[in-house]
């Protein structure tokens, strides 16, 4: 029999109705992509939507001294002084990197102090004198302690950089002149991601040796 005539009516066979079209390859990623891109959106963005556009949150006034700028901000008494920084004021020098007091990255200076801003809540913040990394350059000129950064090779991702720049701060702020085994002491609490800790210590003894205060 010629199977280019063959009919599976004329045979006795059952004939199956016809399937509908399979899709191409390319509509099949473009339709399943575009799927997965929206319910990912949809999964991240609504958090931070709702989180933003809570208005039956409790809120707090206070006011808060910022690189020596004055700033009298509502916010919500769950907000953490890193996403008031952030958020509510725009300083985004100031990285969240674990979010639970471990890395360091947040590192800030309240009222002289470093401080993890990620474990310390906005509100606590009221009357509080607060340093970030965006208060060390002046007239778009780095400080002495960035300088030293950038001659002694310490910077990395960039990530850490700006918690460590803090500690190292509050460090020759209460030492002009510190050894690398204090230098090392005061860093315990910044961790670096791209393992750099023995040029950030040369770099905070350098500009220790400078004078830095």
């Amino acid at each position: 029999m010629n199977s280019d005539s063959f009919d599976p009516a004329a045979d006795g066979q059952a004939v199956e109705p016809d399937a509908p079209e399979s899709p191409s390859r390319r509509e099949f990623l473009e339709t399943t992509g575009a799927t997965v891109a929206a319910s990912t959106v949809a999964s991240f963005a609504t958090p931070a939507m709702a989180q933003s556009t809570d208005a039956a949150a409790p809120r707090t006034a206070i006011s808060v001294s910022v690189n020596g700028v004055r700033h009298e901000i509502e916010v919500e008494d769950r907000w953490t002084l890193a996403e008031m920084l952030r958020d509510g004021i725009g300083l985004t020098g100031t990285k969240i990197g674990c979010d639970r007091s471990e890395c360091g990255a947040c590192t800030v200076l309240m009222n002289g102090a470093p401080v993890y801003s990620c474990s310390q809540l906005a509100a606590w913040a009221d009357g509080a004198e607060i340093r970030t990394v965006e208060g060390l350059a002046q007239n778009g000129t780095l400080s002495p302690l960035q300088q030293s950064f950038v001659d002694n090779n310490a910077p990395q991702c960039g990530f850490c950089t700006p918690g460590q720049l803090m500690s190292a701060t509050a460090l020759l702020e209460a030492n002009p002149s510190p050894t690398a085994v204090e230098a090392r002491a005061a860093l315990v609490g910044n961790l670096c991601r791209c393992s750099n800790y023995n040029a950030i210590v040369e770099a905070v003894v350098a500009a220790g040796e400078g004078g830095v205060a």
